[in-house]
């Protein structure tokens, strides 16, 4: 037990931990982020598949966390459109992952994000969505992206701000759909292999960390004013979508 704990605990393997918990807490003050956040690093550090399967097991762990504290606040009558077009989704990202290029779809979710965050900030009042069936296409892109990259979240948040959810309906209704969708997303990383045995060492040591992340996100959540809201939402989208293009521009380099 002490020999398996000292060869998780690296230098390498704690880094990891510290990036997946920052990652956590963003997630659970502002209802996403933790994918597009960790990522990027994880891959750097101890690979892409490897980083793919530590980040959908620990983000399917803060979903449930994170449903179950304020499962009464989820909007169910927009969350079964997005749930049903992200499963069908799903199976075409997984094919991306295995036969894509990532970088076509990292570029095309990278313009999407500065583009349309971009436009809210500067035009907030403009761009309500009022039809329910915009969620199909919504979903189905999430389900893509969360398939290939563990990255569902921007197209759930962009039909969430078009929608106009509260900030309490947008992190429970988003939980609600990653907690749903992500057993398809799980069962098919474990059945490409994702799992193995490093994953699982840094996983259960992850687990205490996405805990403690999911209570004080909570509490972050709770005490940031409502106005600002939808301004932090759109400009963490925006050094996100930088982040990605950047990733873009240096694999063509």
């Amino acid at each position: 037990m002490i020999e398996w704990l000292s060869q998780a605990v690296s230098q390498q393997g704690a880094l990891a931990l510290a990036i997946l918990a920052g990652a956590s807490l963003v997630r659970a003050a502002f209802g996403f982020g933790d994918a597009l956040i960790a990522m990027p690093l994880l891959a750097m550090l101890i690979g892409v598949r490897d980083a793919t399967g530590l980040v959908g097991l620990a983000g399917m762990s803060l979903s449930i966390l994170m449903l179950w504290n304020e499962r009464q606040a989820v909007d169910f009558r927009g969350a079964w459109r997005l749930i049903l077009a992200s499963c069908m989704g799903i199976p075409v990202g997984l094919h991306f992952l295995k036969h894509g290029d990532e970088r076509i779809v990292k570029f095309v979710l990278s313009a999407v994000i500065i583009g349309f965050s971009l436009f809210k900030l500067l035009r907030p009042a403009l761009g309500r969505l009022k039809s329910d069936n915009a969620a199909f296409l919504f979903g189905f892109c999430a389900g893509v992206l969360g398939g290939a990259y563990n990255s569902d979240g921007p197209p759930l948040v962009i039909y969430g701000s078009l929608k106009r959810w509260s900030p309490q309906a947008f992190r429970a209704t988003l939980a609600g759909i990653f907690a749903t969708t992500g057993w398809a997303i799980l069962i098919g990383q474990a059945s490409a292999g994702l799992w193995t045995a490093n994953v699982m060492q840094l996983y259960v040591l992850a687990l205490p960390l996405v805990a403690a992340a999911a209570l004080i996100g909570k509490a972050l959540h709770r005490v940031l004013p409502p106005g600002k809201f939808d301004f932090c939402i759109h400009a963490m989208l925006i050094v996100i979508g930088a982040g990605l293009l950047a990733d873009v521009v240096r694999a063509l380099a």
